[in-house]
């Protein structure tokens, strides 16, 4: 009973430690209504700067809204990061490089809103 049990414990923990797969990160900004054109640009720079001082990035990509539906909710810009695994996604969110953003960012942010998935395979 005990080698079953040590078994399926080893079973579980290889599972959870070969299931990490990519992850994409989702980050949409809501601009204060002082913010300007100048700022906001310059804000798009830096972000857009990441991938280059950040190894673990894997894919960038980034536009404004362009939905016809009108349910952006004042959220106009929007990024998807792709990481190759939590883990690489965890050591871009405490990188200096994305921290000193981040101090960048705060001053000219009304609101942010993050969504981070593992793409799901086609069936």
């Amino acid at each position: 009973m005990k080698t079953l049990l040590f078994l399926l414990s080893l079973t579980m923990l290889a599972a959870s430690v070969f299931a990490d797969g990519p992850v994409r990160h989702v980050v949409h900004f809501k601009f204060k209504k002082e913010a300007t054109p100048e700022q906001i640009d310059n804000l798009c720079k830096e972000f857009a700067a990441l991938p280059s001082k950040i190894k673990e990035i894997e894919s960038f990509e980034w536009g404004t809204n362009s939905s016809p539906e009108g349910l952006d909710k004042g959220f106009k810009h929007c990024w998807v990061i792709g990481f190759k695994s939590a883990k690489d996604r965890d050591v871009y969110l405490k990188h200096p490089a994305h921290q000193a953003f981040v101090g960048i960012a705060k001053p000219i942010l009304d609101d942010v809103m993050v969504v981070d998935f593992t793409p799901e395979k086609k069936p």
